[in-house]
């Protein structure tokens, strides 16, 4: 029997860093063991109490923790060659693209912060944010474009796409607009297995984060919200 990893993740309504490694081994066949704990619920532990940092997410193999999503992707990545493209200039586009989701597009994660749950109206569409809306949209066509597509380094899902399946799920959420190549990727990454399967067990949940709900309501205004209606609200 091969090895058994374990992924601790939070809130699937939420959590854009949780499902980044769950959807990469989800869609290559990585064998794990999912663990929940959703942010500040009475009945769970606090995230202090399972990760170092007190973020998700956490991945661990034995004895061995490894925490934040690109460390996580790159260990899985020397056990599982398939984790980023084979080719070599493919495989540096992804990292690149990767990193720069990773540390970056802040205007998009201040104002479009994920519910996979609500569908948003934006208060105002700032600069800033057609900027990382623009880029986004350079990247997903420059990608495919490259190497072949249909995905972002070619014919295969690799880490490089489950970078930016929360700008996905943020796509549908708050109605952004990209242009028919972009848009079209947006789609294809919505109508994966392990992103319809992330999508409904996200409107199953029945927690609420009192905090994330204010960023989006700051944001904008709430149109539809598709989750399960018998909240559990914490304090």
């Amino acid at each position: 029997m091969g090895r058994m990893y374990t992924l601790i993740i939070a809130n699937k309504n939420y959590s854009s860093w949780s499902l980044r490694p769950w959807i990469l081994m989800k869609e290559q066949g990585i064998a794990f063991e999912e663990r929940q704990i959703p942010f500040r619920t009475p009945g769970f532990p606090p995230l202090t109490a399972v990760s170092p940092t007190g973020r998700v997410p956490l991945l661990r193999d034995g004895e061995l923790g490894i925490w934040d999503s690109l460390a996580i992707v790159e260990y899985l990545a020397e056990r599982h060659p398939s984790v980023w493209a084979q080719d070599v200039k493919a495989r540096a586009w992804s990292r690149s693209a990767a990193a720069e989701i990773h540390s970056g597009f802040n205007a998009l994660r201040d104002l479009c912060s994920m519910s996979v749950g609500q569908r948003i109206k934006l208060h105002e569409y700032p600069e800033r944010l057609r900027k990382d809306v623009d880029r986004i949209a350079a990247l997903w066509t420059e990608g495919p474009n490259q190497f072949g597509g249909p995905f972002l380094a070619g014919a295969k899902f690799t880490a490089a796409d489950a970078f930016y399946c929360p700008v996905a799920f943020r796509v549908q959420s708050y109605g952004l607009q990209l242009p028919g190549p972009a848009m079209g990727y947006a789609k294809r990454l919505l109508a994966l297995k392990g992103m319809r399967e992330w999508y409904e067990a996200g409107l199953k949940e029945t927690w609420r984060d009192p905090p994330h709900d204010e960023e989006m309501r700051l944001a904008g205004t709430c149109t539809a919200d598709l989750r399960a209606t018998e909240a559990v609200t914490t304090p």
